[in-house]
């Protein structure tokens, strides 16, 4: 018997150390210089052969990442694309956030990487693989293992499309998968398939739990259609998953290095030649109490401690209060901290109205001075703004959209609905608004939650044409907010909002705290 050991990670983000930078040397349960420890460990443990993967999602999301791929001189990868060098990868798969910063940076990180890039569904006009290979083909301790790699078909819908190729094509993972899996299976005894996209059904019921309408998460169909997977890696969603999917072991490992997967096969050798999987087990391996890597450490240090002084640069001061303790009242009722947000994007881009979104329940506003650590802790995106045209009836209809982030529990309070919380964190889906004055009344039925919509003390009719100015992501139609469209863009900044806001700040050394509490969230039942 051969006893076969698969680790992964996966939407790491470019977290390297244990801290989310929201204060300055923090030692939070996560971060990569922990997972490499585990890594390190479980390959030199392991009783058979390992192979090790990466499911993507490595080259943004946190403010190193932001600082290698916008501020230091160049928009040099290799600072960060050598940390990742110091873990042994057998295979790279490209997560949607590797496109963030533009297919040309991109290629300079995979230049950079040791790691070979596996990807079946990123093709070129003539079908042939865009980024690396379809699959790669290994063979350990006799056992011939084949893997594949695929990417969340939701890519063209982020923020950063338009930094994509013309000629790049997405294909659905399924589709590529019924295809290559059955070839593949025909010459190798095991068969990995390692997604960035995770799943559109409860695993234990199959019912939905997101729209199909845009593919972004197919792993559930995947393995319900595609026979001969031995085993399945998925990202993208953070969530922490190792269980079996009929019959398929299956890991997801959280974000930011938090856990390990691992995956373990039983092979005996097959009366007609090769072998056959036996037995099959998923687990995950939490890194919190992981000591740091020693060479990720000394590789890390210097960046780790530029990162650090461009964090704590002072902006500007403030007149008044922009911090905020609490995220779900933040939402609920608005903050002087959203309003100064909502102010720098109008004035950027010249709209009636302003839309955005407190990201996660990590930042809590800007302190007084205003740093960089600031901005980057609470706009966490390198997003930048786009301007559309939208008429009353698109702005309500979005309004109505961004309400079905609240519901009532069963004493008749105002929560967050479930689906913002499972499978996956989307606070980043429920959108506040300036420039309007509006009232979302949580009492009233999902699309009828909206009882008062005035623009400039007049009632929004649904002709009117407003210019409203939102996210890159948000303007393509992203969280499905399908009443936005590119086509609907008339002007864009591609400008990261984190240096829009910095750049703001340099140009107005102190700035005025101001609220003006243009929106409500109530339980407010019908008596009549």
């Amino acid at each position: 018997m051969v006893t076969l050991t698969i680790l992964s990670t996966s939407d790491t983000h470019g977290f390297i150390f244990p801290t989310n930078y929201v204060k300055p040397r923090a030692h939070m349960p996560f971060g990569l210089i922990r997972a490499a420890t585990v890594l390190a460990a479980e390959q030199q443990s392991a009783p058979g052969p390992v192979v090790t993967i990466d499911d993507g999602d490595f080259l943004a999301g946190s403010p190193l990442a932001y600082y290698v791929a916008q501020v230091q001189p160049h928009s040099d990868p290799q600072p960060l694309v050598r940390i990742y060098n110091q873990i042994h990868y057998d295979a790279e798969v490209l997560g949607n956030h590797e496109f963030d910063y533009g297919t040309d940076y991109l290629e300079r990180a995979l230049n950079a990487s040791d790691r070979p890039v596996v990807n079946a569904n990123i093709l070129d006009d003539a079908g042939r693989p865009l980024f690396g290979q379809q699959y790669r083909i290994i063979e350990r301790h006799g056992i011939k293992i084949a893997i594949i790699g695929l990417t969340t078909r939701a890519v063209l819908q982020w923020k950063n499309h338009d930094n994509v190729s013309a000629d790049v094509h997405f294909h659905t993972a399924v589709s590529i998968a019924k295809e290559l899996v059955p070839r593949l299976k025909k010459i190798v005894d095991v068969v990995i398939v390692s997604y960035h996209g995770g799943f559109e059904r409860n695993l234990k019921t199959g019912k939905l739990i997101e729209s199909l309408s845009n593919g972004e998460n197919e792993a559930y169909q995947l393995l319900s259609e595609v026979k001969g997977i031995d085993a399945l890696i998925t990202g993208h969603q953070h969530r922490k998953i190792a269980t079996t999917v009929f019959d398929v072991p299956v890991t997801q490992p959280g974000y930011r290095g938090e856990a390990v997967g691992k995956i373990v096969l039983h092979l005996e050798p097959s009366k007609a030649g090769g072998y056959v999987v036996t037995d099959k087990s998923a687990h995950l391996i939490e890194t919190k109490n992981a000591e740091f890597d020693r060479n990720i450490a000394i590789y890390s240090h210097q960046l780790d401690k530029k990162v650090d002084h461009w964090l704590a640069e002072p902006l500007a001061r403030i007149d008044g209060d922009l911090t905020f303790k609490s995220a779900q009242k933040a939402r609920m009722k608005e903050t002087a901290y959203t309003e100064f947000i909502q102010r720098v994007q109008m004035t950027t881009m010249n709209a009636d109205i302003s839309a955005t979104s407190l990201f996660n329940n990590e930042g809590h506003g800007f302190e007084n001075p205003i740093t960089m650590r600031n901005i980057m802790t609470n706009y966490v995106y390198p997003d930048g703004l786009a301007l559309e045209l939208v008429t009353g009836k698109d702005l309500k209809a979005a309004l109505e959209k961004a309400a079905t982030y609240f519901t009532l529990n069963l004493n008749n309070q105002i929560i967050v609905n479930p689906a913002f919380y499972s499978p996956k964190l989307r606070h980043y889906n429920y959108d506040m608004y300036e420039g309007i004055n509006y009232r979302i009344n949580v009492a009233k039925p999902v699309g009828h939650r909206i009882d008062k919509l005035l623009f400039k003390g007049q009632p929004v009719t649904d002709d009117q044409i407003f210019r409203l100015v939102l996210n890159r992501y948000r303007a393509g139609g992203g969280g499905h907010y399908d009443m936005f469209r590119a086509d609907k863009i008339i002007a864009e900044n591609k400008t990261p909002m984190s240096q829009l806001i910095a750049d703001y700040l340099r140009a107005h050394s102190v700035v005025k705290a101001t609220v003006d509490d243009n929106f409500e969230v109530v339980n407010e039942p019908d008596t009549k």
